[in-house]
C-alpha cells in the first residue's frame, strides 16, 4: 500500500510539474509575439525626472 501511495504523489508531483513547465513556454511564447513597441505593461519608473525640485 504503501508504495502505490509513493506512485500517486510522484504521479502528482509530476503532473504539477508539466503545467508548470507548460505555462512558462506559454507565456514566452506569448511575449515574443507581441511586438516589442506594443507591450502591454512596462517596467515602473521613478517619478524624479517628472516634476521640478524644490527650493
Amino acid at each position: 500500500m504503501f508504495e502505490y501511495e509513493m506512485a500517486t504523489a510522484r504521479r502528482a508531483d509530476l503532473i504539477r510539474e508539466a503545467d508548470r513547465y507548460r505555462m512558462i513556454r506559454e507565456a514566452r511564447k506569448a511575449r515574443r509575439a507581441t511586438p516589442r513597441g506594443q507591450e502591454p505593461e512596462s517596467a515602473v519608473r521613478g517619478n524624479r525626472g517628472r516634476f521640478a525640485r524644490a527650493a
